[in-house]
């Protein structure tokens, strides 16, 4: 008996009215999935950007020296900012001024702005027993011998290698969700999603009769999300908990 299994029954008999029942260990198949896609830094627009988008708006401007005397800046801060905006289509040269784009008009009205990343790949970890992407504990245990597989396995969801686009960005947007205060990486586009190799990952089973209660449940401790797996416990008690009195009562 491993000692994460031990922790965890202790865990489960700290109240003396649960009784465990039964025990047991299974995997359940992961798909590694390599994803390339194109991201975007969306964040709170700043004064000074906006404060030239509104002049150019309102104004004809040719040089970025015309817009550091107006705004009595620096003119190689602006010449390198109206640079960016003209690079990320925010802004465009025209009959020798300076116009906004349509694009430009938009994170202007919205003071949003985005800013075109270049292309990151990453790799994300589908459950077909879940039929969605998890965030995994890259801190979980390995095993050097794997237990038998999951009993309720989909062999038709264990072969899919296409995954709905929503699905995908959902699972990069967690992955990214930490960024810095005021900004946001968000997907703009999928570019490519590779289905890689299949490797298990190990579940402990726990069925448990509360005493006081007379009733029988089931807990799932999931190694690769180091918690307990609240899907696969209800796919459990949805198959099997009509069988489980007299099973472990009789």
């Amino acid at each position: 008996m491993s000692k994460l299994q031990q922790r965890l029954m202790r865990e489960l008999q700290q109240n003396r009215n649960i009784k465990i029942v039964k025990t047991a260990e299974w995997c359940i198949p992961i798909r590694t999935v390599s994803v390339t896609y194109e991201p975007v830094r969306r964040s709170t627009m700043d004064v000074l950007m906006t404060m030239l988008l509104l002049s150019i708006q309102e104004a004809d401007f040719g040089s970025a020296q015309e817009l550091s005397e107006l705004l009595l800046v620096d003119p190689l801060f602006i010449d390198d900012l109206v640079s960016l905006m003209i690079r990320v289509n925010l802004v465009k040269s025209e009959e020798q001024f300076y116009r906004l784009t349509e694009k430009g008009q938009q994170q202007l009205e919205r003071g949003i702005f985005e800013e075109e990343l270049e292309v990151e790949t990453s790799t994300l970890y589908f459950s077909p027993c879940h039929q969605s992407f998890l965030t995994i504990d890259t801190n979980n245990d390995e095993y050097d011998e794997l237990p038998e597989l999951y009993r309720y396995i989909d062999k038709e969801a264990e072969q899919q290698e296409q995954f709905e686009e929503s699905l995908v960005i959902a699972a990069l947007q967690e992955v990214n969700a930490e960024g810095e205060e005021n900004s946001q990486k968000i997907i703009s586009k999928i570019v490519q999603t590779e289905a890689q190799q299949i490797n298990d990952s190990s579940c402990l089973e726990f069925v448990l009769y509360d005493r006081e209660q007379d009733l029988l449940f089931v807990r799932v401790w999931n190694t690769l999300l180091n918690q307990w797996d609240h899907h696969l416990e209800q796919q459990l008690t949805d198959k099997e908990q009509l069988t489980w009195r007299e099973q472990y009562l009789t």
